[in-house]
C-alpha cells in the first residue's frame, strides 16, 4: 500500500521570499509523443504553478492500426518525425532552455518504435524517454497529486492507447496502478464491433485488472477525451465556470450524460455546444469507457483533472522543497505581487486578517493567503470595473491547487476588496457553489481588506501599527503611533461596511497601547 493520509508531507502556508521574481526564469518545454497526439507545452518556468505559454499538438494517430499490424502505421510514422521538427524550432525560437520529451504506449509497443526513436532523435537533437506502463500511471497520478489541495482517491488517465489507474494519496502515488489497453483508439475499434460486445469485453477486463476496492472517494479522470466530455457537460448544464480543472460532478450524472454521447451520430455530436471539432470522432470511446469505470469502481464523487502526464513529469523534477510549495499561492504570488504596488504589503495582510475566523481550517487558511497575494492586482484598471472585470477575470483563470467552489471564493473576495456590491445580478450563477457561510466569507474578508488598504496607504509598516478585533458586538480598530488616523470619514465607511458584512453594528477606533 502506498502512504497514509497522516503522513502526507504538511505543504508550508504562506509566501515564500522569491517567488515574485521567479517570473523572469528561462521557459521549460515538454513534449509528449501520446498514442492518438504529438504535444508541445511551453511553461513559463520549471516551478511549482507553471503557467503554460503556448501549447500546441499535431494529432499523429501512432496507435492506429497497432494492434493489427504491431507498427506504426508509415504516414503516421512521418507525420510524428514532422510535428517533432516543428515543436524543436518553436522552443529555440522561444528560448527554451530546457525540453523534456517523453513517449508511451504506442512507441512502447509498437516493432518500429524503437526506429522512430533514433530517427526523431537524430533529425532534431532531442533526447527521449519511454515510458513504462508504471511510469505513465505514476505520473499521471503525480499531475493530480500537483494540481489539488491533498487528494485522495483514484487517478484514471486515458490516452489514445492505454488507461493507466493510480492511487493519489495526499502528497504521493501509492503503490497499487494498473495499465490497460483501452486507450479512445482501441475502444473505438471495440464499438466498430457493436456497442454491446464492447461494453462486455471492456467490463470483462476491468473485473478482473481493476479491483473495486481501490482508493475512494474520489474519481480523477485524466486525458483529453475525458476533458472534451466536461466541457460539453459544463455547457450542457449551464454551469458558471468553464474551467475543466477542479469540475466536480455526481458520478450518476456523469454515466447518464455519458451514456447519451456514445450513442449520439458524428454529426449529433458535433452540434453539441463547447464539443472540439477534433475530438468528435474518439467522443463516443471516451464516454463509453467513463460509464464502464464509474459502474467498477462506484466513487463518491468526480472531479476532473486538467494536469495529468506532462505536469506529473514536471512535477518530479523539482527539489523536495519546491514540490511541498503550495500550488494555489504560488499562483497567485506570482500573478498578484509583481502587480502590486508594493508588494511586501501582501505579507502584513495576511498576519493583520489572520483573526478574522477563528474556525479557520488549513484549507480556509490557503484561500485567504491567496486573496492577499491578488489583492492589488487591479489598481491600474478604472474604479469602475475594478470589481466586475476581477471576478470575471480570478474566476477563470488557469489556477492550480483549487476547485469550482474555491475559484468563486478568490473571485467573489476581491470582488468585495473592490468595493462591489454583494448583491451584483452577475455573481448569483457562481456564487451558487458557495455555501451561506462561504458567501459571507468573502464579504468579510473582501471589506478587512478594503479597510486594510484605506487605513495604512497599502504601507505595511503602518498597517503593522494596527490590529483587527472583533468580538461578539463590535468590531475593534486599534491603531499605534504608525497607523495613527483621524477619525475620518472615509476610514469610517469601511469600517461599517466590515461591521454590515459580519452582521454587528458596533464599530470602533481605539487607541492601541505601547505594549501591544
Amino acid at each position: 500500500m502506498g502512504k497514509s493520509r497522516k503522513d502526507a508531507v504538511i505543504r508550508p502556508v504562506g509566501f515564500g521570499p522569491v517567488t515574485a521574481g521567479r517570473s523572469q526564469q528561462n521557459h521549460y518545454a515538454i513534449i509528449d509523443i501520446g498514442s492518438n497526439s504529438v504535444r508541445l507545452v511551453v511553461y513559463d518556468q520549471l516551478g511549482r504553478a507553471p503557467l503554460p505559454r503556448f501549447n500546441e499538438k499535431s494529432l499523429c494517430r501512432l496507435g492506429e492500426g497497432l494492434a493489427q499490424t504491431g507498427a506504426i502505421a508509415p504516414e503516421n510514422f512521418g507525420r510524428t518525425v514532422e510535428a517533432l521538427r516543428r515543436f524543436r524550432a518553436i522552443a529555440d525560437a522561444m528560448g527554451v532552455s530546457r525540453t523534456d520529451v517523453i513517449a508511451t504506449e504506442a512507441i512502447r509497443r509498437a516493432t518500429n518504435g524503437p526506429e522512430l526513436v533514433r530517427l526523431i532523435e537524430a533529425e532534431t537533437g532531442l533526447k527521449i524517454r519511454v515510458l513504462s506502463g508504471a511510469e505513465e500511471a505514476r505520473f499521471a497520478a503525480l499531475g493530480v497529486v500537483s494540481g489539488f489541495f491533498r487528494p485522495v482517491g483514484l487517478v484514471g488517465d486515458m490516452g489514445g492507447g492505454s488507461l493507466e489507474v493510480a492511487e493519489a494519496l495526499d502528497d504521493t502515488v501509492g503503490d497499487r496502478w494498473v495499465s490497460l489497453p483501452l486507450g479512445a483508439l482501441p475502444v473505438e475499434a471495440l464499438l466498430a464491433e457493436g456497442l454491446g460486445a464492447a461494453k462486455s469485453r471492456i467490463d470483462a477486463m476491468l473485473k478482473t485488472e481493476l479491483p473495486p476496492s481501490l482508493t475512494k472517494p474520489t474519481f480523477y479522470p485524466v486525458g483529453g477525451g475525458w476533458r472534451a466530455l466536461a466541457r460539453v457537460h459544463m455547457m450542457s448544464v449551464g454551469a458558471p465556470i468553464h474551467v475543466v480543472h477542479g469540475y466536480t460532478v455526481a458520478p450518476d450524472e456523469l454515466r447518464d450524460f455519458a451514456r447519451q454521447l456514445y450513442r449520439m451520430s458524428p454529426d449529433q455530436l458535433a452540434a453539441l455546444p463547447g464539443m472540439p471539432t477534433r475530438r468528435v470522432r474518439t467522443v463516443p470511446a471516451a464516454a463509453l469507457l467513463l460509464d464502464r469505470v464509474l459502474k467498477r469502481l462506484d466513487p463518491d464523487i468526480v472531479t476532473f483533472s486538467a494536469l495529468g502526464l506532462r505536469e506529473g513529469w514536471l512535477y518530479s523534477q523539482l527539489s523536495e522543497r519546491e514540490r511541498s510549495l503550495d500550488p494555489l499561492i504560488e499562483g497567485a504570488q506570482l500573478i498578484g505581487l509583481p502587480l502590486a504596488r508594493v508588494p511586501g504589503f501582501a505579507a502584513e495582510l495576511v498576519r493583520w486578517t489572520a483573526g478574522l475566523f477563528p474556525d479557520e481550517t488549513l484549507g480556509d487558511t490557503r484561500l485567504r493567503v491567496a486573496v492577499c497575494a491578488l489583492s492589488d492586482h487591479a489598481w491600474r484598471d478604472h474604479p469602475d470595473v475594478r470589481a466586475e472585470e476581477s471576478f470575471r477575470r480570478l474566476l477563470h483563470f488557469p489556477f492550480i491547487g483549487i476547485d469550482h467552489a474555491e475559484r468563486v471564493f478568490l473571485a467573489s473576495a476581491i470582488h468585495a476588496r473592490y468595493g462591489g456590491r454583494a448583491d451584483a445580478p452577475y455573481l448569483r450563477p457562481a456564487n451558487r457553489l458557495l455555501s451561506k457561510a462561504g458567501r459571507k466569507r468573502t464579504q468579510v474578508l473582501g471589506r478587512a481588506l478594503t479597510l486594510a488598504y484605506r487605513l495604512s496607504a497599502g504601507m505595511p509598516k503602518v498597517l503593522a501599527g494596527s490590529r483587527l478585533r472583533i468580538d461578539a458586538d463590535c468590531v475593534h480598530l486599534q491603531v499605534g503611533d504608525a497607523a495613527r488616523v483621524p477619525d475620518s470619514e472615509a476610514v469610517m465607511d469601511r469600517m461599517k461596511l466590515l461591521a454590515n458584512a459580519i452582521g454587528i453594528k458596533r464599530f470602533t477606533i481605539e487607541t492601541l497601547a505601547e505594549q501591544d
